[in-house]
């Protein structure tokens, strides 16, 4: 089996990692000004030094700083938009887990001004966690897709003095991710994902519900999202593997949205102009593998069968079955192995251990070298 040595590699993760205790701490101490903004990043680049260690020592050829400079994956990226502004309302995400239900609240948006962009976004935090790889490992960042700036209010967040017409606002949009595609290849970097719980929320009729509900049209906005994805990274430069992720949410190990890919997966597969997708697979709730049947020759399939949300082993011998499993509908060779998502979408994180999460991450390390070899 032939050795990948561009991404999506054949054991890789999403992106997020547990906060450490005194990075928590930190943060903390910051938000009630017992320290500055520059003593938490020191603390925050020891951590992430420690961090891109521990993901060289079990066998990754990828790493990213955890995340451990956000507090959450996607709200961190979308605030720093031009355009794009918090307001006093209040964003509620209904989660579910095996032990009951909870809630997430976030501040909401509004976009009331032309969407453009006003820096590269996490341009420093890349930066450094470029400097801090080792020779062989590549640096991976990781942003919120250009559907995720939508899926939050739908048309009702966009002012509609600023836009009348919802078709400027995703060419603007579209062209301000553009920019910061660009600009985060220009400073050298060679991995990016676009994260996505939306075209994995949409499988859910529920889902599709909620945006009937509030003016949006739920039975296409997949082919929308897939066409502004595609215009944000269309221009990107040779060399710049994209990827996306796309699960049914992750907070404090709970859930937000459930079923199978199936619902967006001919378009998505066929369509979405990425070089990989990692899909949510550690459960019955994330469907059979039938859909990936449309995924073409050439695209990479990064199967998240390790579950996150819960500190449990799995074994190899199960993995290494649901890989074959899924082989049935996509060769062998297009096929990758990660956690279905991240380990820490916000600061909170998920219930399990540190030394759990490690020990997943060598799981699918050890597993990919046995399945493809040569890791």
């Amino acid at each position: 089996m032939t050795l990948r040595d561009t991404p999506p590699f054949r054991a890789d993760h999403v992106g997020s990692l547990l906060r450490p205790p005194h990075l928590l701490e930190a943060r903390e101490k910051r938000a009630t000004g017992e320290i500055g903004a520059d003593e938490l990043r020191t603390i925050e680049d020891d951590a992430i030094r420690d961090v891109v260690r521990m993901q060289r020592g079990v066998g990754l050829r990828s790493a990213t700083d955890g995340e451990f400079r956000r507090t959450s994956w996607h709200m961190d990226f979308i605030y720093r938009l031009g355009g794009v502004h918090r307001t006093d309302d209040k964003i509620q995400v209904h989660f579910r887990n095996a032990d009951g239900e909870l809630d997430f609240e976030s501040a909401a948006l509004v976009v009331d001004e032309p969407v453009h962009l006003v820096e590269t976004i996490f341009g420093e935090d890349f930066r450094f966690l470029a400097a801090t790889v080792e020779p062989g490992v590549t640096a991976k960042l990781t942003i919120p897709s250009p559907s995720m700036v939508h899926y939050r209010g739908g048309r009702a967040a966009l002012d509609k003095s600023v836009y009348p017409d919802e078709e400027q606002f995703w060419v603007d949009l579209s062209a301000a991710y553009a920019q910061q595609v660009a600009q985060v290849a220009a400073l050298g970097c060679r991995y990016l994902q676009l994260d996505d719980t939306s075209l994995a929320y949409l499988n859910d009729p529920a889902q599709r519900q909620l945006l009937t509900e509030r003016g949006d049209d739920a039975e296409h906005q997949h082919l929308r999202y897939i066409r502004q994805i595609n215009a944000a990274i269309a221009d990107r430069p040779a060399g710049l593997a994209v990827t996306t992720h796309m699960c049914r949410g992750n907070f404090r190990s709970s859930w937000a949205a459930e079923g199978g890919y199936d619902f967006v997966a001919e378009a998505l597969f066929s369509e979405l102009a990425v070089d990989g997708f990692f899909l949510e697979y550690d459960d019955d709730r994330s469907g059979g593998f039938a859909p990936l049947r449309f995924v073409p020759p050439g695209k990479m399939v990064v199967l998240g069968l390790v579950t996150t949300k819960r500190g449990v082993l799995e074994s190899k011998d199960t993995l290494k079955r649901r890989i074959d499993e899924a082989a049935r509908y996509v060769p062998l060779e297009q096929l990758c192995l990660s956690p279905q998502c991240g380990f820490s979408s916000t600061v909170e994180g998920n219930v399990l251990t540190y030394e759990q999460e490690v020990a997943k991450l060598r799981l699918i390390a050890e597993v990919a070298d046995e399945v493809w070899g040569g890791q």
